[in-house]
């Protein structure tokens, strides 16, 4: 059964079983929303302030409170996945299955979001970027466009955990980072900087730098790194050192 609320306004025709669309939602021409997905999902307090609410259905109660996300056009949203309201989803946006985007974030136009992956609120991404499975990104992350983020990254917006001090990190254009790094809050990857596989990174990284380890420190520069990359795709032989 699909629900959708009656002031959403849907341009496309493909819409699985089981969708539930709250509040002011739109969703653009062509788009694809898959079975068991989720548009508009109120937030947390909204759902506290319920216990003083008089009961009916629940589709209709989660829609006359949600204020409802935009899902551009040509946009492919993957079962399972949930959007909460406030929630920008720009042109050409592909979401993988399962994936959770919470309130207030922005993603840009082209972007590629991995099955599981969780943006948990207040994130803003860039265009072009992808977002590969199981990625971590909470409140106050912003990454900027052409971003490729490998399996299994963690963002961090506390230094202290937990405290009641979140702060902001800064993922520039073009940062390449490898699967399992873990960004430490606070800090800026500067535009074309590349971050290893497994990398915990705990300071700035200047721009077009490389760095890697435990904690991470600068192994070379974005030129190297590229010429090595061209070895790699050029040779039959692997590994390259």
């Amino acid at each position: 059964m699909v629900f959708i609320g009656k002031r959403a306004k849907i341009l496309t025709r493909f819409v699985g079983d089981n969708v539930d669309i709250y509040g002011e939602s739109f969703v653009g021409t062509n788009s694809f929303i898959d079975s068991y997905t989720t548009i508009g999902f109120p937030i947390r307090a909204k759902l506290k302030s319920l216990s003083n609410t008089d009961m009916k259905n629940i589709n209709e109660i989660l829609d006359e409170i949600s204020e409802g996300s935009f899902i551009g056009n040509n946009v492919v949203i993957r079962r399972g996945s949930i959007i909460y309201e406030r929630t920008t989803i720009k042109e050409n946006v592909e979401f993988g299955h399962n994936v959770l985007v919470r309130e207030n974030t922005i993603i840009g136009a082209g972007c590629k979001i991995g099955s599981g992956t969780i943006i948990d609120g207040e994130v803003l991404i860039g265009e072009n970027t992808v977002v590969q499975s199981f990625v971590y990104i909470p409140p106050k992350v912003k990454i900027g466009s052409n971003v490729f983020i490998a399996p299994r990254v963690t963002f961090t917006n506390d230094r202290y955990p937990p405290s009641k001090r979140l702060i902001e990190t800064i993922i520039e254009d073009d940062v390449v980072i490898g699967a399992n790094s873990t960004i430490i809050a606070g800090i800026t990857i500067g535009k074309g900087a590349i971050i290893a596989a497994g990398s915990v990174v705990t300071k700035s990284v200047k721009p077009y730098s490389v760095v890697m380890g435990v904690p991470a420190k600068v192994v070379m520069d974005r030129n190297e790194y590229e010429q090595r990359k061209r070895l790699y795709e050029e040779s039959e032989i692997f590994p390259i050192r």
